[in-house]
């Protein structure tokens, strides 16, 4: 049906070119004399047009038809194809190949401005999609909720995503999808692609270094092939994100088993993974699709120095837990700015804040804290990691620095659901996480216990206030180096 419109349509777009050409032959051959050479050049800029507008069929078709035309109605003897002087026979060619190279070129300029437009389109959308990947609901299945951001943003009329892993398939968009759940598993296991035209419907595999993990199908809208490849990308890199979220999720329950160690690696691992993924997706929006805005390149790059920056910390991080876990703790303790520590520790985390109203207060003239530096900052991580995971999006965390005696104490405080007495003596411990976040927030349950060993090597401590439904408070206090000249701020809030 497809192919039988399409035959249709350009017969009737040869057909406005051969009438585009028989209207000029009559104005200038009937109604408004003028020299073969004025003529000679209606013919040609009307060729042009028709190239530009239709295509190098229909103008070749118009070239042919307005070279017969031109001979025999402007060319002398006039009425006949033939031709008394041979100088005449040198205009009749130049012209016929000026105009067929005119179409020709004309068609071609056509042609690069449609293709950069559409791959302008696919740059546009795989930045939008990129950036949908980023906030995607934990609590629901990442396939489903891809299929319907690239339902939407690139229009397909259906999307239909196969996880080979798991063996579901997701599908989204306005239409039922086509029955193509054989081609969707060839493609998932063979890494086939497939097409059919005349219902425009592309399967193609989900590749992950080289190796199927899935299959996506779209129905209803055009895709480059570029396009198509940076498209599966994504998805397949979202996808491998999910699953490293997932596994980091499970750590729980290897809680107090003897494979709790080896389970805990594994989620470090696959911790490592989500900056990755983030930083290929955006890599990938810049490299495969040839992101042209300034603002959008900036905002990609800076994707990719945050989240690197985050997989040093993670890095550093895994290194101290290890420590700590073997009762290594060896402090290099130097006098540090309280201030300093919790803006450094609020700018590595910037990613995970995503936007969220952080409110510090700092009393005034507060001594430094004497501290291992990155020891105390991995804390200061852990207590606004925690405040973020726990509270609301659109809640406040508030932090505020002051000293009791010869003390410093920092408080975080969020807005979440709070911790019940019950809880209050678990939180601290190894791999505990609360019932109700087990299946919500993701985590090793490593956090808490890390940062209060930390604390308590400084000979200070990390302690917990809360009222249930009222949100959580976490105080840290480290060592005050020098002498504390101000209490407690009685407003920090």
């Amino acid at each position: 049906m497809a192919l039988r419109e399409l035959s249709l349509g350009r017969a009737a777009r040869v057909s406005g070119a051969l009438a585009a050409v028989g209207a000029v032959t009559l104005l200038f051959a009937r109604l408004i004399p003028v020299n073969p050479t004025t003529v000679g050049f209606v013919y040609l800029i009307t060729i042009l047009v028709i190239a530009t507008v239709w295509g190098l069929t229909e103008s070749v078709v118009a070239s042919l038809a307005a070279t017969l035309c031109f001979n025999f109605f402007f060319l002398p003897p006039v009425g006949t194809f033939t031709i008394a002087d041979p100088q005449n026979w040198v205009e009749l060619f130049a012209f016929l190949a000026t105009s067929l190279i005119a179409s020709h070129l004309s068609e071609r300029a056509k042609r690069r401005t449609i293709e950069a437009v559409s791959r302008r389109q696919d740059v546009d959308r795989l930045y939008a999609l990129s950036r949908a990947m980023l906030s995607t609901d934990r609590n629901q299945p990442f396939a489903a909720q891809i299929a319907e951001q690239i339902a939407r943003i690139f229009e397909f009329s259906s999307v239909v995503i196969f996880d080979r892993s798991r063996g579901h398939t997701h599908h989204a968009g306005p239409a039922e999808p086509p029955e193509i759940s054989g081609k969707l598993q060839e493609a998932a296991t063979k890494g086939t692609l497939f097409r059919d035209l005349d219902t425009q419907t592309i399967v193609t595999p989900i590749s992950l270094g080289g190796q199927p993990i899935g299959g996506l199908a779209l129905e209803g809208a055009s895709l480059t092939d570029t396009g198509l490849q940076a498209l599966s990308n994504l998805v397949a890199i979202g996808i491998e994100r999910t699953r490293a979220q997932e596994v980091a999720a499970h750590a729980a329950a290897a809680q107090h088993s003897e494979e709790f160690k080896s389970t805990l690696l594994d989620a470090l691992a696959h911790e490592f993974k989500t900056p990755l993924t983030s930083i290929k997706t955006a890599a990938t929006a810049i490299l495969s699709s040839g992101v042209t805005k300034p603002e959008q390149q900036h905002e990609l790059l800076t994707i990719i120095d945050q989240e690197a920056s985050r997989l040093a910390g993670l890095v550093t991080e895994a290194i101290h837990v290890a420590s700590i876990e073997a009762g290594k703790i060896h402090l290099n303790r130097e006098p540090y700015s309280v201030r300093e520590l919790i803006q450094t520790a609020l700018h590595q985390k910037g990613t995970v804040l995503d936007g969220r109203a952080v409110k510090v207060s700092v009393a005034d003239n507060l001594r430094e804290a004497f501290v291992d530096v990155e020891l105390a900052q991995l804390v200061m991580r852990q207590l606004i990691d925690n405040a973020v995971k726990y509270s609301p999006p659109a809640s406040p965390i508030r932090i505020a620095a002051g000293v009791a005696g010869e003390t410093v104490v920092i408080r975080v405080r969020n807005e979440g659901p709070g911790i019940s007495e019950a809880e209050k003596t678990k939180i601290f411990e190894k791999f505990y996480r609360a019932a109700d976040a087990r299946q919500q927030v993701t985590g090793t349950g490593m956090g808490l216990a890390v940062a209060r060993q930390i604390a308590l090597a400084h000979g200070g401590d990390l302690l917990a206030e809360s009222v249930p439904g009222q949100g959580a408070e976490f105080a840290v206090s480290f060592p005050a180096a020098g002498k504390v000249i101000r209490t407690w701020p009685t407003t920090a809030y």
